[in-house]
């Protein structure tokens, strides 16, 4: 009956999407890293641009990493990309361009963990592998009342083995969308409607009137505030950008010449900074040409604080001798955080 009742709500409330017409396991590994950490509302044009560029695992083996992480500038978790460019390349290495269908070595591709290796295998295969996302946890949590914290190890092995002993074997894929579908549409985190709920009778947490305590988490991790200092620098129609390649926020994408503060600081009191000073060894006269744009952009455990400053200068500084100096108008050929996106409207209003 838990089955059925499920699979019916899914046949009459699934949302039209574009990777549940298709058996194709590229496209399907696509559309799950896109939608890792991302509402689909936001992923789906990404999706379609990102499908359109690169159809198959060819196309984005072969694609430059700079193009790929362009393609995906704004949705964040840039990792993401950077790992399926990757694991493109080890797919034409070792699987001949074909995309594996066994689960072990989809499991094997960098940046697929236990659940996007089973939504791909289920989904693209229809092989008997239960998908454990957010969506998961809280439909079964609150099903069968399990309040064991589910960001700790004891907590995703129980709901694993939970997982696989309900899993629908006959049509693993199906049922493994609905039950997601289930919890991304009706079994929302708060205020949902359990009266509407294919399950209600049959939910524990629903009788015993613990709906909004499940599924449970033992706690966050503390957020840090971290305080960019960015500097447009332009000279003679020139400015210069550089790649984050330490393993950081924002890995392999591009971005003005930064200093980084410990706390909130002002211009006056940065220009006295050593950092500052060596910045612009040897420019010649300083000019500050629009008031500095400030905005705040919030990651998973970090906050940054960001204040860009527009400069134009004499001299090329020295400092930077070691980047190619850009036209202004290329500088958004290159694949930069969403920050810097921000900065670039603003300077196009004020044109």
């Amino acid at each position: 009956m838990f089955v059925s009742r499920l699979l019916q709500w899914y046949g009459d409330h699934a949302r039209d999407l574009p990777w549940r017409h298709t058996h194709d396991a590229y496209r399907i590994w696509v559309s799950e890293i896109v939608l890792q950490q991302t509402r689909v509302a936001q992923g789906y044009d990404y999706y379609m641009r990102f499908i359109e560029r690169f159809p198959d695992v060819a196309s984005l083996a072969l694609a430059h990493e700079d193009e790929v992480m362009k393609y995906w500038q704004g949705l964040g978790y840039y990792s993401r990309a950077r790992n399926m460019h990757a694991a493109a390349r080890d797919i034409m290495e070792r699987f001949d361009g074909v995309f594996p269908s066994d689960y072990e070595d989809i499991r094997s591709l960098k940046g697929i963990g236990d659940y996007t290796a089973a939504a791909i295998a289920s989904f693209a295969f229809n092989l008997p592998h239960a998908v454990v996302d957010g969506n998961v946890y809280r439909v079964l949590s609150r099903i069968f009342d399990v309040d064991i914290p589910i960001d700790t190890p004891a907590g995703r092995r129980y709901f694993a083995e939970l997982a696989h002993t309900l899993l629908y074997k006959d049509n693993p894929g199906l049922y493994n969308q609905a039950l997601m579908e289930l919890g991304a549409l009706q079994c929302v985190p708060q205020r949902c409607d359990c009266s509407a709920c294919p399950l209600c009778d049959m939910c524990a947490a629903f009788a015993l009137g613990k709906v909004d305590k499940l599924p449970v988490k033992l706690g966050k991790v503390a957020v840090k505030s971290r305080y960019f200092n960015y500097f447009a620098i332009e000279c003679d129609g020139t400015t210069w950008l550089h790649k984050r390649e330490s393993r950081d926020i924002w890995r392999n994408l591009y971005e003005y010449p930064l200093i980084e503060t410990d706390a909130p600081i002002d211009l006056v009191e940065l220009s006295q900074s050593e950092a500052y000073k060596q910045l612009f060894d040897g420019v010649g006269r300083v000019v500050h040409t629009t008031p500095p744009f400030a905005c705040r952009h919030i990651l998973t455990h970090r906050i940054i604080y960001a204040t860009f400053y527009t400069v134009s200068v004499e001299l090329p500084p020295r400092s930077l001798s070691h980047l190619t100096p850009l036209r202004l108008d290329d500088v958004d050929h290159y694949a930069v955080a969403r920050l810097t996106e921000l900065y670039w409207q603003y300077m196009s209003h004020r044109k």
